[in-house]
């Protein structure tokens, strides 16, 4: 495969919390087959990347996705999802299938049990690097405005042009006061025209070193997070601490913020409807997410059950 680079399970950016707590394996039972074969590689964990790639456009989960999952977990693979959602985003789709109750959120700077309903570890911006980036954005991009995500805690400044209904608890200040959270995503919307992409770019160039930069989609904001923080680290970390080499795991995603996980996993794949780099990243393109892309793929390397 082309286009790999080594992630290092060990990596320990500042602030990590707690991840020495995480399950290892979601079933208890010893029946349990030997993982999925995979062109010849046994794979013990399946990773996938949530809105785009295993639900449809809607944000729902099919019937056909649910029963594939379901076999993979069976055939002896911790299904482990993988977002850029808080936690309070996944927990329904969470209780849908035998997922690993281990649930990577905030692209990977967030370890939440959504069996306990409970963080385990987090990797959070340090206030003074935040308020660094936040100066630096500002320089960058007119009329920036911050929401950041910390742990259960949602906040924004008063013009942050939010989506959706405040979460119960929300608050709602300056990013001064923000950034004092522990901060595991800090969130930037903008006025900046052009394209979506190009501008994401720019944000990243000038913020350097200070912060990973990413977005998941181009209707979603800049979504930043502490140095060496992706959804691969994370990814990484859960699989050393269940015994799973880089060689065993299959990843699944469709956006940009997905390329790390993508690029770390032995075997990646994409739906169709991925972004242009991913899908040129990737070892396999499967269908669209709205025709069960994910299932499509999983029920190829399962076989008849």
């Amino acid at each position: 495969m082309t286009g790999r680079h080594a992630v290092d399970s060990t990596h320990d950016p500042e602030g990590h919390v707690g991840f020495g707590t995480v399950p290892l394996k979601h079933f208890d039972s010893a029946e349990r087959d030997d993982g999925i074969l995979v062109l010849g590689e046994r794979v013990h964990m399946v990773a996938s990347d949530l809105d785009g790639t295993l639900l449809r456009r809607d944000g729902t989960l099919s019937t056909r996705t649910v029963s594939a999952v379901t076999s993979a977990a069976h055939a002896g693979a911790d299904v482990v999802l993988v977002t850029g959602r808080p936690p309070r985003w996944v927990d329904a789709v969470a209780a849908q299938i035998p997922c690993h109750p281990v649930v990577i959120c905030s692209n990977g700077a967030l370890m939440y049990d959504a069996r306990e309903r409970t963080v385990i570890g987090e990797y959070p911006i340090s206030p003074e690097t935040a308020l660094q980036v936040v100066d630096l954005l500002r320089a960058e991009l007119s009329d920036a405005v911050f929401a950041v995500e910390a742990g259960f805690t949602y906040g924004q400044e008063p013009t942050y042009p939010n989506q959706w209904p405040l979460p119960h608890g929300s608050l709602v200040a300056g990013v001064e006061t923000l950034v004092t959270l522990s901060v595991v995503k800090l969130v930037v919307r903008h006025k900046e025209p052009g394209d979506h992409w190009e501008v994401l770019d720019r944000a990243r160039r000038s913020v350097g070193e200070l912060a990973e930069v990413t977005s998941s989609g181009p209707g979603a904001p800049i979504e930043l997070a502490a140095p060496g923080v992706t959804k691969a680290s994370a990814l990484a970390f859960l699989a050393s601490v269940a015994g799973v080499e880089a060689r065993e795991v299959l990843a699944f995603g469709d956006m940009p913020n997905d390329l790390t996980m993508l690029a770390w996993a032995g075997t990646s794949v994409a739906p169709a409807n991925a972004h242009p780099e991913v899908l040129a990243a990737v070892d396999y393109v499967t269908t669209d997410c709205d025709q069960d892309g994910v299932a499509l793929f999983l029920e190829g390397v399962l076989g008849p059950r």
